[in-house]
């Protein structure tokens, strides 16, 4: 049987029926996460038609998140006309759940890296100020908390044009603000911020630790991913130093900071934002303990299982938490390049890939993926049953 998160479900222990809880992320390029729960639960039932399965599909703050905790949390999709990372019109999604004071953004909706063409990248060129936009919204609906995840974005502007279009002015550079533009700066002017801002709490979903500045940071790191070449991302590393430098009561060495170009560390800045761990914050908000409250596994899983995972990406956020449970937990994913010995402190009992335990390509696995993971699904839970 079925039951799914996503609808506010919470399921109910039968007894000698194993209940079962699926929390994946998308495995990008080929299945979101909602498509991926499901063909992990058809490959379930297909072995143990009378598995109690849960259906719980997750995000850490990158693509999909504001489908997911908007669908989980009954609210409602809503769409704005905003600037794109190029000041083009681009029509943004956003999430309204039901208690109606809570909004859910990604940053990825309004300045994201797929919204600006391959040859036109160009992070010295582009700006948040959508965001901003989309903050805006919010706060025209009454939103009193608003999450934003961080994933997906084509900035390096440290969310200096998400805060122009909140009313922060920036003396001595031209509009909108860019990556490009920081060295400009001559001062920060916050008097004309939108008043609503200081009665709003805001939390931000990330999945990475880098700070705002260094080889680690955002110019560094990042820039070169968005089109920046060496010379730009040494621009972008200094007019970063320089806007850090007129605000000193936030660290640039807040982790987190260096997340979507430095927006981490502008949220904090001009909003007083809590950086989060994304997976975490979209667990809490839909209730994973008690969806997970009495099941006797936790399956989770995305594209690709690496050592990234291992800082903290969705899988090891779930077995985490399952963990903390004592309930054990399989990983699936497309492809792997870790070790079931890697994973066995976080409560790992399995660890299975489509590439690797069906034998099949890269391009094969990622053209049928959905087949091909209720296939592996059936693998993996025909040995938990034996085990």
């Amino acid at each position: 049987m079925l039951r799914t998160a996503a609808l506010g479900v919470i399921p109910l222990k039968i007894h000698n029926i194993m209940k079962v809880v699926l929390a994946f992320d998308s495995f990008k390029g080929s299945l979101d996460a909602f498509s991926a729960v499901n063909a992990v639960a058809r490959g379930i039932t297909r072995v143990l038609p009378e598995t109690d399965v849960v259906l719980c599909p997750v995000a850490d703050g990158g693509e999909g998140t504001v489908k997911i905790l908007t669908k989980a949390a009954c609210g409602r999709m809503l769409t704005a006309t905003v600037h794109g990372p190029l000041i083009d019109s681009v029509t943004a999604k956003w999430g309204l759940l039901d208690d109606n004071k809570t909004a859910i953004l990604e940053m990825a909706e309004a300045a994201g890296l797929p919204l600006v063409e391959a040859e036109r990248r160009d992070p010295t060129r582009t700006t948040s100020y959508g965001l901003g936009e989309l903050i805006m919204n919010a706060l025209d609906a009454g939103a009193q908390r608003i999450i934003i995840g961080l994933g997906g974005s084509a900035t390096n502007d440290g969310g200096t044009g998400m805060a122009e279009a909140l009313g922060v002015r920036f003396p001595g550079s031209d509009s909108p603000m860019t990556g490009g533009r920081l060295l400009d700066i001559a001062s920060i002017d916050m008097s004309n911020i939108d008043e609503r801002i200081k009665e709003v709490s805001f939390q931000v979903a990330l999945d990475v630790s880098n700070p705002l500045l260094g080889p680690q940071g955002a110019a560094h790191v990042f820039a070169p991913q968005k089109g920046a070449t060496p010379a730009q991302v040494d621009l972008l590393e200094r007019g970063l130093s320089h806007l850090a430098s007129l605000f000193p009561r936030v660290s640039p060495n807040l982790a987190g900071g260096g997340a979507a170009g430095g927006l981490g560390w502008g949220l904090t800045a001009f909003v007083d934002a809590e950086l989060k761990s994304g997976i975490d914050l979209c667990l809490d908000t839909v209730d994973f303990e008690d969806l997970a409250s009495n099941a006797d596994l936790v399956i989770t899983g995305e594209g690709l299982l690496d050592q990234q995972t291992l800082q903290g990406k969705v899988p090891l956020g779930v077995a985490r938490r399952a963990t903390a449970m004592n309930i054990p937990t399989i990983f699936l994913s497309g492809d792997h390049n870790v070790s079931l010995a890697d994973l066995e402190a976080y409560g790992v009992i399995g660890c299975y890939s489509i590439c690797k335990d069906l034998n099949v390509s890269k391009e094969r696995s990622i053209a049928e993926a959905s087949v091909l993971l209720e296939d592996l699904a059936v693998k993996a839970i025909s040995k938990f049953r034996k085990k």
